[in-house]
């Protein structure tokens, strides 16, 4: 009786160590690149579109997430030659102070290598809002402007950089008078950018363009069951991934590259958009 017991349990145990791996490869896999043409009713007449790549949830320092991903992914980026960067959130794994100012230096490099024309924007995300300073600073000395609650223009587009509603220090207040002022000097189109999709139930509701991350799509999704958490206790997962219409507001929100709790992806792979956003067509 023990050797047929015996038997089964170390068949158990392989299939598990398999999942396990399949689950770590699938963390760790190349970002798929999405794409979508987003019309916006407030495009500056006569304003070429501007192609943005959106990018979220690094979470550099894990297992999914080393020296050699963040590179293979910043050249990915790179050679999809976007106008503009934007990285919703999140670029450090964990809460681990201690090792905070070295992976700054190595997110910094790295991301100061892509260049963009309109340049390279971070908000932060619950993972990094400890860090303050400690990442900031790097991000900021490599020409990445990494500053939330602000309003900021590049091109012809006036980008609403919010804090994390999921970390507490999102301020729609100062986004909107920022926007405000921008506006008055030259037309813009607004593009809100945060860490968690949730801040959508701030904005506007005839129109608003939010790029997000946050949720990792789930992260770990089943067949038949679907994803084993909820990813927001606001929201459950109507906002769970991809390009999301509901009246006048567009949210898209990106599976992100990295993952945390877990180092395991099923059924919610890496992912990072390319939109190109310009006028509505007639």
């Amino acid at each position: 009786m023990r050797r047929p017991i015996a038997f089964v349990a170390a068949i158990a145990a392989l299939i598990l160590l398999l999942t396990i791996a399949i689950g770590v490869r699938n963390g760790r896999a190349d970002p798929v690149l999405r794409s979508a043409a987003i019309g916006l009713p407030d495009w500056p007449r006569g304003a070429p579109p501007v192609r943005v790549m959106l990018l979220s949830d690094l979470h550099y320092g894990n297992l999914s997430t080393d020296r050699a991903r963040l590179e293979r992914v910043v050249a990915a980026v790179a050679a999809a030659r976007p106008d503009i960067v934007l990285i919703a959130g999140d670029l450090l794994a964990g809460y681990d102070q201690r090792a905070t100012p070295a992976r700054a230096q190595v997110i910094a490099a790295a991301l100061s290598r892509l260049a963009p024309p309109l340049g390279t924007f971070v908000v932060f995300g619950n993972h990094d809002e400890e860090a303050g300073a400690a990442l900031r600073g790097p991000l900021i000395a490599a020409g990445i402007h990494a500053e939330d609650n602000v309003a900021v223009r590049a091109g012809p587009l006036g980008l609403g950089l919010a804090g994390d509603t999921s970390a507490g220090t999102a301020q729609l207040g100062p986004v909107y008078v920022g926007l405000d002022k921008l506006a008055w000097r030259a037309p813009l189109a607004r593009v809100f950018v945060t860490h968690s999709p949730d801040l959508v139930q701030f904005l506007p509701a005839d129109h608003a363009l939010l790029l997000a991350g946050h949720t990792h799509c789930g992260q770990i999704v089943l067949p038949l069951i679907g994803p084993v958490m909820t990813v927001s206790r606001i929201n459950g997962n109507r906002y769970r991934c991809g390009l999301i219409r509901e009246g006048g507001r567009i949210i898209v929100v990106s599976a992100g590259i990295g993952t945390s709790n877990v180092p395991l992806r099923f059924g919610a792979p890496p992912d990072m958009w390319l939109l190109t956003l310009g006028p509505v067509s007639r």
